[in-house]
């Protein structure tokens, strides 16, 4: 069954757009690819990179179809002013939030499958006068949902992660036990329902150092998380941990499961990001749909350049697209 995915660009004057523009013309087989934006943004900006653009107004009532080279179906959503490629405007701030509430509309009510969102610039959101922290908190609360999972994803590692934009210094005081069961049991249930994994195995990192060496170095393990996995495991989740951290990410013990759980963003993303940097995506779990995004920021200085390294975003369209698959069969 073909598979129809929304794709948001994201910074209008970021890479977004000349991400959209590659990828038409170089479009999935076996999917339909649509773009939630505004389409003189991708024209122009089509323009500019010399790059061949025919835009198809989605139809919903139509058979879902591939698209042709050089082709991307479009649900228009209008700019507030022109963009300019490298140059940030406070004025279309909304405009993004638009296309992602349009996008999220369309996989909410089952017309579109999956969304796949370009990068966004936070700040140029937060100085058009809207409280926004990231893709993740946003479409938590457009779908009503009280706790999401950001999990990253590249060849041969997935890690998700308990706290996610914390100061450091906040991290130990927000996990607990409650919280941590709950991101355990999205995790495993959407590593089974959305990525067809019958029973995952999960590491699960320490907090401190060497996990917190029988109490030495810290005793969140022993008082929260050794608690919490004993009582899943009994329920029959395949948790592995609390793991040192340094040690976690090495072949003994990731060969042998389908997810690493860290506790906090950077104890986790670095490494992946070592390893797939350009070549992974994120995901958010826990959502009544399927959301990727590719693992990048705007690039505004790339923009309308053709400079645009178009990995993530195949790596998130081919990831939305096997979790799609996945979840119709659950």
């Amino acid at each position: 069954m073909l598979n129809r995915i929304a794709i948001t660009p994201g910074e209008p004057a970021g890479i977004g757009p000349d991400l959209c523009i590659e990828l038409a013309q170089r479009p999935p087989a076996n999917t339909q690819c649509v773009a939630v934006a505004d389409p003189n943004l991708l024209q122009e900006r089509a323009a500019v990179l010399s790059k061949p653009l025919t835009l198809t107004e989605f139809n919903p009532a139509e058979l879902a179809k591939p698209n042709a080279p050089g082709e991307l179906f479009i649900v228009p959503v209008t700019l507030a002013e022109k963009a300019i490629a490298g140059e940030l405007s406070v004025a279309n701030g909304k405009y993004v939030l638009e296309t992602l509430r349009t996008a999220s509309d369309l996989v909410l009510d089952k017309t579109l499958d999956a969304l796949v969102t370009g990068p966004v610039h936070k700040g140029i959101i937060n100085d058009a006068g809207i409280s926004f922290t990231g893709h993740t908190e946003f479409l938590a609360d457009y779908c009503n949902q009280k706790l999401t999972v950001m999990m990253l994803a590249t060849e041969g590692l997935r890690v998700a992660l308990v706290t996610t934009h914390l100061p450091l210094s906040q991290v130990p005081a927000a996990i607990t036990q409650s919280l941590l069961t709950d991101i355990l049991t999205i995790l495993h249930n959407d590593l089974v329902t959305k990525f067809g994994i019958e029973n995952p195995t999960i590491l699960v990192c320490g907090l401190n150092p060497h996990a917190g060496e029988s109490g030495h170095l810290g005793r969140e393990e022993i008082e929260i998380i050794e608690p919490v996995l004993q009582k899943m495991q009994i329920e029959g989740l395949d948790l592995i941990g609390p793991l040192p951290a340094d040690t976690l990410f090495t072949a003994k013990y990731l060969d042998h499961a389908d997810a690493v759980l860290a506790m906090y963003h950077d104890q986790g993303l670095p490494v992946l990001k070592f390893k797939g940097f350009g070549d992974s995506c994120n995901i958010t779990l826990g959502l009544p749909i399927i959301r990727t995004s590719v693992d990048h920021g705007t690039a505004t200085d790339l923009a309308g350049k053709g400079l645009a390294n178009t990995g993530s975003l195949f790596n998130a369209i081919n990831t939305a697209v096997t979790m799609a698959s996945h979840w119709k069969k659950s």
